[in-house]
């Protein structure tokens, strides 16, 4: 059942991602402000009804409470392609986000056109320095115009229970434009793992963290809090990938 229901999944969102992006596209392009997102916000409806009702993955989210009110960077863990799209629900309703991407996924067909019709902060991770500039020029111009700036700081899908060194990226834009930072756990890669055809049933914790204010500290420092609390959090919604750890560092 989970590998006809995987590949009924895997047609089904293929289909819809064909389907919606010329509209995506010709809403932001032609339309121009918001009218791109808008379009998106049903085609996320629709890619999540697949997955809640197709693949049977469902979400449980802890503080929703934290999230604030104004435009700010979450800083999320990465396991799977399930909080690409999910996480967007959990921003203000009548809220859009953006995400820092490299630009090499804007080549994708369809759903990378997509992208880049949206305006997300694509970087040249060869870039170095520069790189790092070119996020925070699209992220001030974003966070002013009211979105929230969603970052996988590890830079990849991560499998549960593992960890990478988090990048400055994200870190970097909220010491330099002076804004709030959300730290985001969960555990969709126990039943989306990276790269993988087969996608299992279940629920999902996602838990968000106390926001604060980066204003003031270094990327380091911004980087250490955010990842202190977000692996902590692993730990605590994912104890049997840890069994023979201590508390996270």
């Amino acid at each position: 059942m989970i590998v006809l229901r995987s590949a009924l999944f895997l047609l089904a969102a293929a289909v819809l991602t064909i389907a919606a992006a010329p509209f995506v596209i010709a809403a932001a392009l032609l339309l121009r402000g918001t009218w791109g997102y808008r379009v998106v916000y049903f085609w996320r409806r629709g890619f999540m009804g697949l997955v809640e009702n197709l693949l049977g993955i469902r979400a449980v989210v802890l503080g929703r409470e934290n999230m604030p009110a104004e435009p700010c960077v979450i800083l999320a863990k990465h396991q799977s392609a399930w909080e690409t799209v999910a996480l967007q629900d959990y921003v203000p309703s009548g809220a859009y986000c953006v995400f820092v991407l490299k630009k090499e996924l804007l080549r994708l067909p369809f759903f990378g056109w997509s992208l880049a019709a949206m305006r997300m902060i694509s970087i040249d991770r060869k870039a170095g320095k520069q790189a790092l500039d070119q996020v925070v020029v699209q992220g001030r111009e974003r966070l002013r115009a009211g979105f929230y700036v969603i970052v996988f700081p590890e830079g990849t899908r991560v499998a549960p229970g593992q960890k990478r060194r988090y990048k400055v990226g994200g870190a970097y834009l909220a010491n330099h434009v002076g804004c709030k930072v959300v730290p985001i756990a969960h555990d969709a890669g126990e039943l989306w793992p990276r790269q993988a055809f087969l996608k299992k049933p279940g629920r999902v914790t996602v838990s968000i963290g106390p926001a604060f204010d980066a204003t003031g500290m270094s990327e380091d420092e911004v980087n250490e809090r955010a990842s202190a609390w977000i692996e902590a959090e692993m730990h605590r919604i994912s104890p049997h990938r840890y069994p023979d750890a201590g508390p996270a560092a």
